[in-house]
């Protein structure tokens, strides 16, 4: 049993079925947040009941609690997103996992808005996550994916210090460059313009400018005293 629904605010929820949860991908999760929707719930078989043997479980919680990770660093609230295990015939299960999930979201309120993103923010920062997605399936398959037989270990090892340093120095620096990028598509900025925007502090903008314009990727512009598209 697999599924993912996709809940709007108005509490309507949409179901999208697949046939194992191994298939649902980090594109699948951000689209849905993209598309406006306030939450995103994945339910899939127990860990070590697999229906297909391919323990495409084990692979979207992965991608879970990465993506909860992701969230988080963007200003979205993790919550929003949730992974749950159960058989098909927990029927009775399903109805509290979602109605739990429904609560929450509720709770959560409208993507966004309640975690103080203005629309055009909140935009731009899926929209860098969006374009970095073919890199975030490369590193969780080749530096981040745990191997383990609990859902607890998993849990604990992307909340322990190493998955954090491994965040910080294969996804973080490069989530912020996508995320100036997006940013000075619109116009040339400064600095502190930058910083405004993305809650990044200037020194951190700065650093990131700088490999940026060393990649050819970004120019200076003297007269301006802003950073403009290469």
């Amino acid at each position: 049993m697999a599924g993912v629904s996709r809940l709007q605010y108005t509490t309507e929820i949409r179901l999208i079925r697949v046939m194992c949860s191994g298939r649902v991908d980090l594109a699948h999760l951000f689209r849905a947040f993209s598309n406006g929707m306030d939450g995103v719930l994945i339910g899939g078989c127990r860990l070590k009941e697999c229906n297909y043997i391919t323990h495409g479980n084990y692979h979207v919680l992965n991608l879970v609690l990465l993506s909860r990770r992701i969230m988080k660093y963007i200003g979205l609230n993790p919550d929003r997103l949730r992974i749950e295990f159960m058989s098909s015939g927990e029927g009775n299960l399903f109805a509290k996992v979602v109605d739990d999930f429904v609560a929450t979201v509720r709770e959560a309120g409208p993507l966004g808005i309640s975690e103080g993103l203005n629309p055009e923010t909140l935009r731009l920062n899926l929209k860098a996550v969006y374009k970095l997605i073919p890199y975030f399936r490369l590193v969780e398959s080749e530096r981040l994916r745990g191997h383990f037989e609990t859902r607890e270990q998993f849990e604990a090892f992307y909340a322990g210090e190493e998955f954090e340093r491994l965040f910080k120095e294969l996804i973080a620096d490069k989530l912020a460059i996508s995320q100036i990028i997006a940013l000075l598509q619109k116009k040339p900025l400064s600095t502190g313009e930058i910083s405004e925007v993305l809650g990044l502090s200037p020194s951190d903008i700065s650093k990131h400018l700088n490999n940026s314009a060393r990649q050819g990727l970004v120019r200076y512009e003297e007269e301006e005293k802003r950073f403009a598209l290469a």
